[in-house]
């Protein structure tokens, strides 16, 4: 079997500060750029033109919902769908062109791995984060309601890892932070009224957030990972009892969350 044409597939909004280190770290594995912009409002499009990626703008209408649509405009059958705040390193870029040499599966996991505000996080449940991001669009499609959208493959398809690390440049600031996680808290307490879990105690207000703190800074060894571990894990918290106050309201409708 010959080997496979890809598409490198990233939907964008307002990422001058991430767009042009992502796309110089695609190497020669991409047989195909493709952005889909949600009419960003800063210099990503003129970056994104200076990597001659193609560029394809499109109203945002949700993650499930973008990333559906930007599989569905890529020319080629096999995609390499990235954020723009992530980086391909090198044993990845290896992986991926062994890959399309000797095409296995329905997709691919890749490792991924977090910098939070200058710090590899190697601990609290953040690594190894395997996302299913390379993968046949014809064996599978984009699923999800609001938030934790992921690539689901047609059942009974089989799926691999690939080796190598997806670097994720996550948050450079605890501001940063604290501000996503107010409007992913929304989103998802939004999600969840959508499934119709209303129902709010409190176990979902003290006791779920206490064990997440204790769950990734002691059992999953957030400590090691030193000033970020205890910020993660504290914030990380936090958002469970912001994602379930949220709830017990009126849960907002989403603000756009890219």
């Amino acid at each position: 079997m010959p080997a496979v044409l890809l598409s490198v597939v990233i939907i964008t909004f307002n990422e001058e500060a991430n767009i042009g280190r992502c796309l110089a770290a695609l190497g020669d594995v991409a047989d195909e750029v493709l952005v889909v912009d949600s009419f960003s409002t800063d210099r990503t499009v003129e970056i994104c033109q200076q990597y001659s990626a193609q560029v394809v703008q499109h109203a945002f209408e949700g993650y499930v919902e973008q990333k559906n649509y930007a599989t569905a405009q890529a020319r080629h059958d096999y995609v390499l769908q990235l954020d723009a705040d992530e980086v391909l390193t090198d044993a990845l870029r290896d992986a991926i062109r062994t890959a399309k040499g000797n095409w296995q599966h329905a997709g691919y996991s890749l490792a991924r791995l977090t910098n939070y505000c200058g710090t590899w996080v190697r601990h609290g449940g953040w690594y190894p984060d395997r996302k299913l991001r390379l993968y046949d669009r014809r064996l599978g499609r984009w699923e999800g309601l609001l938030l934790h959208e992921r690539f689901e493959v047609t059942p009974g398809q089989p799926t691999g890892t690939l080796a190598g690390d997806l670097l994720h440049y996550s948050y450079h600031s605890v501001e940063q932070h604290v501000s996503q996680l107010n409007r992913f808290t929304s989103i998802a307490a939004a999600e969840l009224a959508l499934r119709g879990k209303r129902e709010v105690t409190l176990f979902h207000l003290l006791l779920k957030p206490v064990w997440k703190f204790v769950h990734g800074y002691f059992f999953r060894l957030g400590f090691l990972d030193g000033f970020a571990g205890l910020c993660i894990a504290t914030i990380s918290a936090w958002g469970v009892f912001l994602k379930f106050a949220k709830l017990r309201t009126t849960p907002p409708a989403p603000a756009h969350p890219l």
